[in-house]
């Protein structure tokens, strides 16, 4: 069996690209094919095959790519992939597009139905700091986008959902059936502390979704210490509203993660997430969780053990559960075991064999049809 994988681009360095990697490490032989790959912001793929599209080689690309989403589905489809039996297409945009051989199967991994296409749409559209032209043309390009991303659905022999959230989506938008195996976690690199510290955490990637202003807004009244990690498009925002019980740690190396997270009295984490990872992470450490309590956080934290759920998306409802917060005891050992069910090891069993199961069963049912 000589498979093939497939990534919307390599760009930034999140949950996508930690499931990419592992299907590397399951397949280390098998090319890596992307619309562009951008060496600086990406570690773990050193030793890899990768093969970019021809958008690769355009001015920009890298840091305006968005200039760029025309072409993206064309680039898609000029990945010859004639040679392999198998492709695993990991996405949540452009990769469940790419065309195979008849008689090869197409297993993609699906992190979300594309948001700008879907379910975030007019979202999309206003946060863009774009002129007045521009955002009267998007929405045409975006209806283009979303007829073709709809098509690609077709080209898709197996769906796996990140999440029984996605595994909706995928039902609501893409009319199509999943079957659900949750991201991987490295727990390796995460520990439980002796002693926990004074603060609160968060973090991620700093976009205005995350919903990073709801915690700031809640601690700014608080006065409790808080620490936020990464970095994004809104960090500056953050920061302006932010006072000074509030430290902004900026983009930091796994090992500092681990650190903090291992101390922290509680992870924070305000947003509908398809999955999220970091939550995971935390539990790792051995510490709870505080959630928005909906989305894939649902599927991972358990309320009362792992942590805490809030239902209502503002400030006022985040303040008082931190205020409460103290009223609780947490099991360390049991938040981590918990945590554990969701270990990088057993990610790669899972994916290994369901596509070695639906591979036999591919062909068997090719075998049917010849007869």
């Amino acid at each position: 069996m000589k498979i093939a994988l497939v990534h919307d681009y390599l760009s930034q360095d999140g949950g996508a690209e930690r499931v990419l990697k592992a299907f590397h490490e399951i397949w280390p032989e098998a090319p890596i094919f992307v619309l562009f790959y951008d060496k600086n912001k990406i570690k773990g793929f050193v030793d890899a095959d990768i093969r970019q599209s021809f958008l690769a080689k355009f001015p920009f690309v890298k840091n305006k790519y968005q200039w760029y989403l025309p072409l993206m589905p064309i680039a898609t489809e000029r990945y010859d992939l004639s040679e392999f039996d198998v492709v695993l297409s990991s996405t949540s945009a452009f990769s469940k597009g790419i065309l195979t051989k008849e008689d090869g199967l197409h297993v993609s991994y699906c992190h979300t139905p594309t948001r700008y296409l879907w379910s975030d749409t007019h979202e999309y559209i206003q946060d863009l700091k774009y002129n007045f032209f521009v955002k009267l043309f998007l929405p045409r390009l975006l209806h283009k986008l979303r007829i073709w991303d709809r098509n690609s659905v077709d080209r898709v022999d197996n769906f796996i959902a990140n999440s029984h959230t996605v595994y909706k989506r995928i039902k609501k938008y893409y009319r199509r059936t999943s079957d659900v195996i949750h991201p991987p976690v490295d727990l390796d690199e995460f520990f439980i502390s002796q002693e926990v510290g004074d603060y609160f955490v968060a973090g991620g990637r700093i976009v205005n979704y995350k919903r990073f202003d709801l915690i700031i807004q809640a601690f700014n009244r608080l006065g409790f210490n808080l620490k936020i990690y990464g970095d994004g498009p809104a960090l500056e925002k953050l920061k302006k509203l932010a006072k000074p019980n509030i430290e902004f740690l900026g983009r930091i190396s796994d090992k500092q993660k681990a650190e903090i997270l291992s101390k922290a009295k509680a992870f924070i984490n305000p947003q509908v997430e398809d999955f999220g990872i970091t939550p995971i992470e935390a539990m790792a450490a051995g510490r709870p969780v505080i959630a928005y309590g909906f989305g894939g956080v649902t599927e991972t934290v358990i309320s009362g053990v792992t942590g805490l759920f809030f239902y209502k998306q503002d400030w006022e409802t985040l303040f008082d559960i931190v205020l409460d917060f103290d009223k609780y005891s947490w099991d360390s050992e049991k938040i981590r075991a918990h945590a554990s069910k969701f270990d990088v090891k057993i990610f790669k069993d899972k994916v290994k064999h369901y596509v070695d199961d639906n591979y036999l069963k591919f062909l068997s049912e090719m075998n049917r049809c010849d007869l």
